[in-house]
């Protein structure tokens, strides 16, 4: 029996690698000959089509049938793709369920006349049998002559190994981060996961680069916060370009775990990092076409840089918002936000008020209850609430499915906005199906539970507005049984000397108010540094655009030479591939500003 099963395995694998080979033969012929009517019989009316780069230079979701094919024969005499073929090196066609509905997903790669691009179709039958696809993805993954140095790329050492009486590698490395005579093509502000992605990928294209981080060494942004912090997501998704976690590291990474890998892969990634250093500010020189930029030294000097790049990788969560709060300032007590919060060890026996119900509020009133305080959270507007496992995993499932690492980014990649949203709408539909049990508990004490405007869940909401949810870790239950307190603000007529004076005319008394009220978006870096005009010239960062892709993330924006890099370790490592890769271009004089 089980000989039989391998052989209908064999052929079902055969049959499906063969309707790829012939969906992707017929899709070549019809795009190089500009074939549209061809080109029609090879997709169904409601398709979706997301090119990162590989056709546009840009991040370009299209919906139906006739635009799509009308924007892929626009560009394809520009493009030239050619060489449409079925890789062996990366996960072969096969049956997959996607969005409810079995379909054959292959991954494809192809050249063009700019370099090497992948991507991934979908097909299912249509009325009269014949496979069509609903999906298709290009994305630009390399530049013909400016390949990543990686693997049988990399650089030989000639230059450092083996020189005696020479520089060594010490001696280079030293000097290149010293940048004593020149300036670096980039400078990269912040020093987290979005920038070292950045730097490192930039590096492996030859992009001479410098991060700058405010704080003393790199990591500290994550060392620095909250005592009890651990990622919300598992170990697997989490890798930084080309240097994976040990395989004996724990599922979630503790805090200070991910810190000291940052400071590691940083030195191991070769790349040259100022930390204490303050991005003070910057103008754009446009005779010059570079930016004229003040970096602020710890040791109290300034050094002045005229990088023709910066990248703003300070993070969704970069300057802490703190709103205006009636009577916050006759409170007696402590006040702090939630980034200054380290743990509740020195606060027992106290009592807490945390204004705030997402993840961070929640992990502090976990920490600060395990400590013998009693504490309360302050909910002001309703909240999304998922448990961390299982439901939180459901947004995994893509990266445990056989294949690589790239592989599955490259599922990811391939996503437009509609289908996006039609995914993330039936994972939040199972994710409640499983929480339920704790949702009906939290709406039972007057818990303000949504699972977003749209139903989406809680990703969308991180992606719209970077926060309004809770990764749930245990907290839940302790407000459901009464051992962490819930609050509604609009109870709370005004915050006076002893705590919070209520409308009724009750006082709940706190020794310590902790605002877990989130951060400024990464416009307001660009406020500080480079002033309100640059703000408003370069529109919103973050959030969903009207094309249903992140606002001015991860591609050109209407200021030359700024550019913006944020998200989940996932989403930087995916990302920094597509942008550096601009940034390389348009160093080659392959890519202009946008107009």
């Amino acid at each position: 029996m089980d000989d039989d099963r391998e052989l209908q395995e064999l052929r079902t694998a055969l049959e499906v690698r063969r309707n790829a080979a012939g969906w992707l033969a017929g899709f070549e012929a019809a795009l190089t000959a500009g074939d549209a009517a061809a080109l029609a019989q090879l997709f169904h009316a409601d398709s979706h089509w997301r090119d990162v780069l590989a056709f546009t230079w840009h991040i370009t979701p299209l919906a139906g049938r006739d635009a799509i094919i009308a924007r892929l024969l626009a560009e394809q005499p520009r493009v030239g793709a050619r060489n449409f073929a079925l890789p062996a090196d990366r996960r072969p066609p096969r049956k997959a369920m996607r969005l409810g509905a079995e379909c054959i997903e292959a991954i494809y790669e192809f050249d063009t006349a700019t370099g090497r691009g992948a991507g991934i179709f979908r097909l299912s039958p249509a009325e009269d049998g014949t496979l069509r696809a609903w999906l298709l993805s290009t994305t630009l993954q390399s530049i013909s002559g400016h390949e990543e140095m990686v693997g049988a790329n990399r650089p030989s050492g000639s230059a450092y190994s083996r020189n005696f009486g020479g520089e060594n590698w010490a001696d280079m490395r030293r000097r290149a981060s010293a940048y004593a005579d020149h300036d670096p093509a980039v400078i990269v502000v912040g020093g987290a996961q979005s920038g070292l992605a950045m730097a490192a990928r930039l590096n492996q294209l030859g992009v001479d680069t410098l991060v700058v981080e405010k704080w003393p060494r790199i990591g500290d942004s994550w060392r620095r916060r909250y005592h009890s912090l651990a990622l919300h997501n598992s170990i697997h998704i989490n890798h930084l370009p080309y240097m994976p976690f040990p395989p004996t590291w724990p599922t979630y990474i503790p805090k200070d775990m991910l810190g000291n890998w940052f400071e590691f892969y940083a030195d191991a990634m070769e790349i040259n990092c100022w930390t204490d250093t303050e991005f003070a500010h910057a103008e754009w020189d446009a005779a010059a076409g570079n930016w004229v930029a003040t970096l602020k030294r710890g040791d109290g000097t300034e050094r002045i840089m005229r990088p023709r790049h910066i990248v703003c990788a300070n993070g969704v969560s970069s300057y802490p918002l703190r709103p205006d709060i009636p009577g916050l300032d006759d409170f007696r007590g402590t006040v702090m936000h939630s980034e200054g919060f380290d743990s509740g060890a020195g606060w027992s026996g106290k009592r807490a008020l945390i204004l705030g119900t997402g993840s961070s509020a929640n992990d502090m009133a976990q920490d600060l209850h395990s400590h013998g305080v009693h504490t309360t959270l302050i909910q002001r507007g309703s909240t999304t609430v998922v448990s961390i496992n299982p439901s939180a995993r459901l947004n995994e499932a893509v990266w445990l499915e056989p294949g690589s690492l790239e592989d599955a980014d490259l599922v990811v990649s391939s996503s437009p906005p509609p289908l996006t949203l039609r995914n993330y709408r039936a994972v939040a539909k199972r994710m409640l199906e499983l929480d339920r049990e704790m949702i009906e508990g939290l709406t039972r004490i007057g818990f303000k539970h949504d699972m977003g405007a749209d139903e989406t869940g809680h990703q969308m909401k991180y992606y719209r507005r970077g926060g309004g949810y809770n990764l749930d870790a245990g907290s839940s239950e302790l407000m459901i049984k009464g051992e962490i307190g819930l609050l509604q603000y609009d109870r709370i007529e005004r915050f006076v000397a002893a705590g919070a004076l209520l409308q009724d005319g009750s006082v709940v008394p706190a020794d310590l108010i902790l605002l877990a009220t989130g951060y400024y978006p990464q416009q307001e870096l660009v406020r500080q540094a480079m002033g309100e005009a640059m703000v408003e010239r370069v529109g919103e960062v973050w959030g969903i655009g009207p094309d249903g892709e992140l606002n001015n993330m991860y591609k050109r924006t209407p200021q030359q030479g700024l550019w913006f890099i944020a998200g989940g370790l996932a989403q930087c490592r995916i990302n920094s591939r597509y942008l550096a890769l601009q940034i390389k271009a348009m160093e080659l004089g392959l890519l202009a500003p946008l107009q």
